[in-house]
């Protein structure tokens, strides 16, 4: 009777250990898909926007200058950000699409970028300096010119509530070229 009774607890506690294990990836489940502080973050941008646009094809000729505008919504519940912008570049004129992302369970920052300009999708992932709040990017995307991928960074700087500076660089053999400045402005 002893050894039942035994095998009995033993069977309740395996029974019990299996539902909390069923249990926790439930819960893992919610807390990933659920909106918290990288998300309110990225809510921020949330609105219309002017945009200042300054390329350089060249690091040491002249950057091109532009102007234009920016929309940026919360979609799916607040989970993802995108924007939509529109200028002119190069005399032309210019739109494109992005997406922003805090993955919970990563911890990074994803983006992805798709415009007129091209026909390729860049996409980044990066995290957000804990002291400097600035968020750093990296990835890659096709650079038709040179008939390869390059290597990119971005990063993203709050100024004020009603300012936003995006940086972009192209990095060749460990070094880093500013090819784009966006300012975001209210």
């Amino acid at each position: 009777m002893k050894k039942i009774n035994i095998l009995f607890a033993l069977l309740i506690s395996i029974s019990f250990l299996n539902l909390k294990a069923q249990d926790d990836p439930m819960k893992k489940w919610m807390d990933y898909m659920t909106p918290g502080d990288g998300q309110k973050g990225l809510a921020m941008m949330t609105g219309d926007w002017k945009v200042k646009n300054t390329f350089w094809m060249d690091p040491n000729g002249p950057p091109t200058v532009s102007e234009g505008t920016a929309k940026c919504e919360m979609l799916l519940g607040g989970r993802y950000m995108k924007m939509t912008a529109k200028a002119e570049m190069m005399g032309m004129p210019f739109e494109g699409i992005g997406t922003n992302a805090y993955d919970n369970a990563s911890k990074t920052y994803q983006s992805t970028w798709i415009d007129n300009m091209g026909t390729g999708i860049m996409y980044m992932e990066g995290t957000m300096d804990p002291v400097t709040k600035v968020v750093t990017y990296y990835g890659s995307m096709m650079d038709p010119m040179k008939g390869m991928k390059t290597n990119e960074k971005q990063t993203i700087t709050w100024n004020s509530p009603e300012m936003v500076t995006m940086v972009m660089y192209t990095i060749e053999n460990g070094k880093e070229t500013k090819t784009m400045e966006i300012v975001y402005s209210k």
